[in-house]
């Protein structure tokens, strides 16, 4: 039957591989990141404790488990445990080897807890890649598994989440600010951006024609090329390249978390088998018509029609869920990084509407000395990805996401100090060992320190003759004192 074969798109069988197994690895690592940090941050001792949000379920922002079971650190890792689990079993393909419901059954149990996770997450899960991780999630889960075609609905809604990463990002930055618009963006970006990576100075000092071309090639893929990612090969492959090529320059150059690697995977829904054989000729063309794999009884070539009466329901829904983020788009105001149910399904993502010229850093301090003496002898808390030592190389981390370097960022462009911020100071100086593990050096280690101030420095990336004189990749220029020195003897 034509509508049949229609359905089954048998040529997109390289891209279902790297939709499941790439989306199942940026789950794995935000399961792992989640037993890393989560304690923490956010658990029965954290900085911003699940455990009161959950005292208020009319605040909670999506279903979770945990309304019903309740809170504990424990429970917390166990279903990260369970979801680390299938999510490695994805990436190895066992249940891509049953019938089409065991993947669908696996991805939406990943989705589940990991939606759980995020509904009382707070700020630390205020980011626009997790929003996305729960929709791809969602979304690939009904790909199916190796006995049956990739679904065309399902690819082609996959096509749609990137058109909204990237259409959503271009037209924020567009209406945001002025310095997209007239191609000077770029002087700023890889000296301002959240988390700066080891290419990042580099990346700076090119020249500013550079940055023009830059910032005028961002518009380019953001604005137009996904457009093309809907027309049928090799436009669509192409045009996934551009995207695919553009998110590598982002990943060298910076640490967006695993933004750029998410979108690096979905786009791999408009990359026709004929194109990655164009460029890998060792993987071959008929992987998914090869009729080697459908020899065991009952596997036909074509999807069965529960399958089919599933995928079919699941594409209506992500259709109607489809129109609040489509007049989004074309809104003058614009959402960025937005939801529109509970569920976390068809989000409005966008980035960088608007560029900071200047960077501000908040440098945490030390003593064990008198800290009203003027001699008193401080020394510096050094965070595990953003820019404190000046002569330290930018590390790279992402995918990993370090929630509390981020949120250290976006302090200084917010309005005050955040109560999660007031409650870091309070477990540096009672030297408590999971918050420690946040951070990359503690001057005194396990030892409670006398005293803790906060400093506001600019920092910006030293030039090549500044570096060579200095051996600093940053410097940086004392702003003032956000917190005066504090202990628990004057009542912090």
């Amino acid at each position: 039957m034509e509508w049949l074969e229609w359905f089954d798109a048998h040529d997109f069988e390289f891209a279902r591989q790297v939709l499941q197994r790439g989306t199942a690895a940026l789950y794995l690592i935000a399961f792992l990141t989640t037993v890393q940090q989560f304690p923490a941050l956010l658990g029965e001792k954290g900085l911003l404790p699940a455990t009161e949000l959950l005292k208020h379920p009319r605040y909670l922002r999506s279903p979770t488990i945990f309304k019903h079971w309740r809170y504990t650190d424990r429970r917390l890792i166990a279903l990260c445990i369970v979801g680390i689990a299938i999510a490695v079993a994805l990436i190895a393909g066992f249940p891509q080897l049953g019938p089409p419901w065991v993947p669908l059954v696996a991805f939406l149990a990943m989705w589940g807890i990991y939606l759980s996770i995020f509904s009382i997450g707070q700020t630390f899960y205020g980011f626009g890649w997790e929003m996305l991780l729960i929709e791809m999630g969602f979304t690939v889960a009904f790909l199916g598994s190796d006995q049956v075609p990739p679904p065309t609905t399902i690819l082609l809604l996959i096509c749609w989440l990137v058109f909204r990463l990237e259409f959503g990002a271009g037209m924020i930055k567009m209406r945001g600010d002025r310095a997209w618009r007239n191609l000077t963006a770029m002087y700023y970006h890889h000296e301002t951006q959240p988390m700066p990576g080891p290419l990042s100075r580099q990346a700076h000092l090119l020249p500013k024609w550079f940055h023009r071309v830059e910032a005028a090639g961002n518009h380019a893929v953001q604005l137009v090329v996904p457009f093309l990612l809907f027309v049928p090969y090799p436009v669509g492959s192409i045009a996934a390249a551009l995207i695919i090529l553009t998110q590598l320059w982002l990943v060298f150059t910076g640490n967006f978390a695993w933004l750029n690697w998410a979108t690096i995977v979905l786009a791999f829904a408009a990359v026709n088998d004929r194109a990655v054989h164009a460029v890998l000729p060792f993987i071959p063309t008929d992987l998914g018509t090869d009729p080697s794999r459908f020899d065991e009884p009952g596997l036909t070539g074509h999807a069965p029609v529960w399958w089919f009466v599933i995928v079919i329901a699941a594409t209506v829904l992500l259709l109607v869920v489809a129109y609040p983020p489509l007049m989004n788009l074309v809104s003058r105001r614009q959402l960025m990084n937005a939801s529109f149910n509970r569920w976390q399904l068809g989000n409005a993502y966008g980035a960088f509407g608007s560029v900071t010229r200047a960077r501000i850093e908040y440098v945490i301090e030390t003593t064990n000395d008198d800290p009203s003496d003027p001699d008193a002898e401080w020394h510096e808390y050094e965070f595990l990805g953003k820019p404190g030592d000046v002569r330290r190389m930018p590390p790279q981390w992402a995918p990993f996401h370090l929630r509390l370097d981020w949120l250290m960022w976006f302090l200084p462009l917010g309005r005050g100090r955040e109560p999660w911020f007031d409650m870091l100071l309070i477990r540096l100086l009672e030297a408590d060992e999971p918050t420690l593990r946040l951070l990359r050096k503690a001057p005194f280690g396990r030892d409670k320190p006398r005293a803790i101030r906060v400093l506001a420095y600019r920092y910006r990336f030293s030039t090549r003759e500044q570096y060579r004189r200095t051996g600093q990749r940053w410097m940086r220029v004392l702003e003032g004192v956000l917190v005066r020195p504090i202990s628990f003897q004057s009542g912090a």
